[in-house]
């Protein structure tokens, strides 16, 4: 038998190991250790997420230790509500026909695109939050599907809506006239600050653009826009091209402001305004400028919104009233409760302790996902909530093969440590599978469907890429915290 001794006099030997001596071995459990650390940071995740879905125990909380302290210290938690859709919110539900009888075929595609952008600009000076605008195409008829959630004076909305967009150029106004109406317009506000009446001329000081003087060259007279490179530089520019009329007032306005900006509008908000080189004849012209491709795109549908006039009919309106959207949110809810409470009973009936960590797992997946619906935030629909409650079924599921893996290894013999990394092992490729075929299925209804199913496809996948987090992370940890204690030796409650 050989010996050596290292550096630090350390006894090294190669030979059979001695019996220790000067007291017992103690029995360490790294792998234990490390999950209850990790067990403590998904506990503590798991209850900001609560206290975000669902501060009013918090609230409460934090109310009864402030009037025991009788200060008010210690805070609420963050209020951020949840995102309703139209039919939980209320609100309403229009369609509309588009005229694009007087649009090349070519141009079907941008004139919509555009009189989307002006239509959605407009809901927003209306002051409703985040409107849903698409376009939905059947064959060669065009319509436009306007939901309004939580809009009150739907017959204003929809004698906005209704106007074909308006286009016009207009000319810088001198320094000393801008300055003028800027004074007059700080004057009349510092008025109204103060409680006093306007008069008429006030009033239309008040309306008046500071900068910009309106022109007789407005979209009526402009043909189309397009997006074009520069044949040295590369670089993205937008060309526009007038009729002889609109050739013949484009030409005497850019001679009559030469190395001053005209200001393109779009229904009284201003989209460009390019500074002019020299006097532009022949009706073609370029804007050039630091654009980037999107931002060209962007400038081109509004152009063409204004010069290719669209008329869209409403054909079809529907108004949800918030008691029903009410009415259908408690009955969704009360569904996936008592859905969700089913599936925690049958899991801890059937597998056990490993089940009863499952159901906290499974609670904490719910709070997160909610959480990230805040978060995002993500509208929650009827079909949205259908597809997280179908989430938590698949959450459950990749629970229920890795309990199975985790019963065959524990019946081969093998220790409760060694059988859950088994099981682990063995069922991820199943449940990797299964999840990312979904996936891309959500992908798929995401890209290409209509509102009500992205809500669903949306829900639906963000739940299942937390699910994976929640099987394999959460679950893992909580049945680690058991390896090498007291309740180990019981296999009834393992098997």
């Amino acid at each position: 038998m050989g010996m050596f001794n290292d550096k630090n006099n350390k006894s090294v030997s190669s030979g059979p190991a001695s019996p220790s001596l000067g007291g017992k071995s103690k029995k360490v459990h790294p792998a234990s250790h490390r999950g209850r650390g990790a067990v403590f940071i998904i506990l503590i995740f798991g209850f900001l997420a609560f206290s975000l879905s669902y501060p009013v125990v918090w609230d409460k909380s934090i109310d009864w230790l402030n009037s025991l302290a009788g200060t008010e210290v210690m805070p609420h938690f963050w209020q951020k509500p949840f995102k309703l859709g139209l039919d939980l919110q209320g609100g309403t539900h229009l369609i509309y026909q588009a005229d694009l009888s007087n649009v090349e075929s070519s141009s079907y595609d941008d004139s919509m695109q555009g009189v989307r952008d002006v239509i959605e600009r407009r809901i927003n000076l209306f002051g409703v939050a985040e409107p849903i605008v698409q376009i939905n195409e059947a064959g060669s008829n065009y319509r436009l599907i306007v939901e309004l959630a939580g809009i009150k004076d739907a017959h204003q909305a929809i004698e906005m809506i209704g106007q074909t967009p308006s286009l016009d150029f207009r000319e810088e106004r001198s320094e000393i006239e801008k300055n003028n109406i800027l004074a007059k317009q700080e004057e009349a506000r510092k008025k109204l600050e103060e409680g006093l009446e306007l008069d008429l001329e006030e009033q239309a000081i008040l309306m008046q653009d500071a900068y910009f003087i309106p022109t007789q060259l407005t979209g009526r007279y402009l043909k189309g826009s397009q997006i074009q490179f520069d044949q040295q530089t590369y670089q993205e520019e937008v060309s526009l091209e007038f009729d002889g009329e609109g050739s013949r007032l484009f030409e005497d306005l850019t001679r009559n402001n030469i190395g001053k900006r005209i200001a393109i509008y779009l229904d009284g908000v201003p989209i460009s305004a390019p500074t002019v080189q020299e006097a532009i004849s022949g009706g073609k012209a370029q804007i050039s400028g630091d654009f980037s491709l999107e931002e060209a795109k962007e400038l081109v549908q509004r152009l063409n919104a204004g010069a290719l006039p669209v008329p869209i009919n409403l054909i079809s309106q529907q108004t949800i009233g918030a008691s029903l959207g009410h009415i259908s949110l408690d009955k969704s809810l009360r569904a996936g409760l008592y859905g969700f409470l089913a599936v925690l009973i049958f899991i801890i009936f059937y597998y056990r302790l490993p089940g009863l960590l499952a159901s906290l797992a499974l609670i904490i997946y719910v709070v997160l996902v909610l959480a990230i619906f805040k978060l995002i935030p993500v509208t929650l629909t009827l079909s949205g909530i259908a597809g997280f409650i179908l989430s938590i079924g698949m959450a459950v599921d990749a629970n229920v093969l890795i309990f199975e893996r985790l019963k065959e290894e524990l019946s081969s013999g093998k220790s409760l440590g060694g059988s859950i990394d088994e099981g682990f092992r063995r069922a991820w490729p199943a449940i990797r599978d299964g999840n990312i075929s979904t996936i891309l299925t959500c992908l798929i209804l995401f890209i290409f469907a209509t509102g009500l199913i992205k809500g669903f496809a949306l829900t639906l996948g963000i739940g299942i890429l937390v699910s994976m987090f929640s099987a394999i992370i959460i679950t893992k940890s909580f049945l680690r915290w058991f390896v090498g204690g007291c309740l180990e030796k019981y296999k009834i409650l393992w098997k």
